[in-house]
């Protein structure tokens, strides 16, 4: 019985992840340690190697409906995945009694820097000429950070993408929603890998989980493009403070 509804609450899950184009690492561990109860290490390792899978059936959507930079996604998803088999060495340095409150930090910083950027800032991207070092230098930088924070915290870092793909590459909100899903798959093989090899990761649990959230995440990436500017950011400024209180609280 707690299979199926953890199928059926993950793909609730893969829906909303789906359309605000997140991985949703964080909003799935908050949901397996505090509603079903599994230990924050292991949550966090099948939740990154989740959202492997999950990412790439949103990905694919969301290149159909054109809303990918691919040249921007493949640079910052592999240095972003290099980060973040590095990261997944720090985080077993932390007890997992202390790691709950920090990745709670991280998610509740990501909403504030969505909120920042996306209610407070210009609607207006100027995108970096892609044959320049300054572009280079941006993108690499966008993925060693969010890599690293992914690996070590168990978070996609989704929101710290799509500021940094805005802010310093210039992409619109609807191109960061979706090239954000496809630098997501390399990061989050990349920590999921790590975590396994620490013996992190539930393999029949993730198997439970990719069952909703795959299906969740393809039907949800459907309505990025449809939807009204101002849902979708809403979406992604709430979605990591949700994750972060259900796990605090």
């Amino acid at each position: 019985m707690e299979t199926m509804e953890l199928i059926f609450v993950m793909f609730l899950t893969g829906l909303l992840l789906g359309f605000i184009g997140a991985g949703g690492s964080g909003f799935m561990i908050a949901i397996l340690t505090v509603i079903f109860s599994y230990p924050i290490h292991i949550a966090m390792g099948t939740a990154l190697a989740a959202m492997t899978f999950t990412t790439l059936s949103g990905t694919v959507s969301q290149i159909r409906e054109r809303n990918t930079d691919i040249k921007s996604g493949l640079i910052v998803g592999i240095t972003g995945g290099i980060a973040a088999w590095f990261g997944t060495r720090v985080a077993f340095s932390i007890p997992e009694s202390t790691m709950a409150w920090f990745t709670a930090g991280m998610l509740t910083l990501s909403s504030v820097a969505l909120f920042i950027k996306l209610v407070l800032a210009s609607d207006q991207y100027v995108q970096l000429d892609k044959k320049t070092i300054r572009y280079w230098i941006c993108a690499i930088g966008v993925g060693v950070v969010t890599g690293f924070l992914s690996g070590t915290f168990g978070i996609g870092s989704t929101p710290f993408i799509q500021v940094g793909l805005m802010v310093l590459l210039g992409l619109s909100t609807r191109m960061a929603a979706g090239t954000s899903m496809f630098i997501i798959l390399p990061i989050a093989a990349a920590g999921g890998a790590g975590y396994f090899w620490s013996g992190s990761l539930d393999i029949q649990l993730l198997f439970t989980v990719l069952i909703g959230t795959m299906i969740g995440s393809y039907i949800g990436a459907k309505f990025t493009k449809r939807a009204p500017q101002k849902l979708l950011k809403t979406g992604m400024i709430v979605t990591p403070i949700a994750a972060a209180c259900l796990l605090v609280f």
